[in-house]
């Protein structure tokens, strides 16, 4: 017969409509945000503190999304205050509001000490065409010469886009810290890899995790490393956190993600998500017979080509795969004549 506390389950079959909120658990309530990219949305929970809410995460920077959220806190929401808006990392889609919601609204920020430095930094860090660093880290990952013939010349993604100005100050949150929201008691523990210092929040109240892109069912959080620390190994910061995090995961935890649908079956997927670059590293490391850029080796980590709008997440999760295999003493790499770094299996 089959494991039943082996499998992923959903117990809502659709999100919120926009402007709209689907109570998950009692005081707990889901809302979704919309987002101009492939993955075309993210997770917001409002909690419920009696006099005021507390937001987790809040979705990018712009009018749109300004004018949805105020409309979810004037009407389904009762029009009750932002107290305080937690943010789970500094990535813009989690991130982008938090500004707002304190000069407009005076609510308190809550984050990690890297999260925040990481957001208040890249948000004032507006570059007009990528810099020097970058354009040479493209290079050194192998992106292809007509990207980056495009891209020397075009605007790159820039924090200050879709990420307001968040003002100086907030509350940290460090690993272990008790929380109280929504009427229980938090535990917060972080994770790295997709983003440092990720936080998650396990309710001791009752079975409830808050997961934000640590903790997504059916897809995997990119992973990737950048022209800001290019030896960075986040590939194993992340399997070290899936380790971490798995004694304390149960299968009867709801996960309320940042992306995608609530579930159960919380420990299942962290070994699906363990298993995911386990994998793809054993078929990487089988691809480089032969020396081979970052570039060269989207199929045997993805299963497939990438291109389009995917192609630089896919690059720098590439490169974090085999700067994972170099630290791991599984790969040697060398420098090309034109700057590319080039990787082989020592195998």
């Amino acid at each position: 017969m089959p494991d039943g506390t082996r499998i992923i389950r959903y117990p809502f079959e659709s999100a919120p409509e926009p402007g709209g909120v689907i109570e998950v658990a009692d005081g707990v309530f889901w809302i979704r945000m919309p987002l101009p990219m492939a993955l075309d949305h993210v997770n917001l929970y409002a909690l419920d503190d009696g006099d005021s809410w507390t937001l987790i995460d809040t979705g990018f920077g712009s009018r749109k999304s300004r004018a949805l959220l105020t409309s979810v806190f004037e009407g389904p929401l009762a029009g009750k205050p932002v107290g305080r808006v937690l943010v789970t990392h500094h990535h813009p889609d989690h991130v982008g509001l938090a500004g707002w919601l304190q000069s407009a609204h005076g609510a308190e920020l809550l984050m990690s000490r890297t999260a925040w430095l990481m957001a208040r930094m890249l948000q004032l860090d507006e570059q007009p065409t990528p810099n020097t660093e970058t354009l040479a880290f493209w290079q050194a990952a192998g992106m292809e010469p007509e990207i980056l013939a495009q891209r020397a010349n075009e605007r790159p993604f820039n924090f200050a886009d879709c990420v307001d100005p968040l003002p100086l100050g907030y509350s940290r949150i460090d690993e272990g810290d008790l929380l109280t929201m929504g009427g229980r008691q938090w535990r917060a523990r972080l994770g790295s890899g997709h983003a440092p210092d990720h936080v998650t929040l396990w309710s001791e109240s009752d079975e409830l995790v808050i997961g934000g892109d640590q903790l997504l069912p059916s897809i995997s959080p990119n992973i990737g490393v950048y022209a800001t620390e290019p030896e960075a190994d986040p590939v194993a910061d992340w399997m070290d956190s899936c380790k971490r995090l798995k004694p304390f995961a149960t299968a009867e935890q709801l996960v309320l993600p940042g992306h995608k649908l609530p579930f159960y079956g919380l420990p299942t997927r962290l070994d699906q998500l363990l298993e995911n670059h386990v994998s793809a590293l054993d078929r990487l490391e089988a691809h480089l017979t032969e020396p081979k850029s970052a570039g060269e080796c989207f199929l045997p980590i993805f299963k497939r080509q990438v291109s389009g709008g995917e192609y630089g997440l896919a690059l720098v999760e590439s490169m974090a795969h085999c700067v994972h295999l170099w630290h791991q003493d599984r790969a040697i790499r060398q420098i090309s004549d034109d700057g590319v770094w080039l990787w082989q299996a020592k195998g």
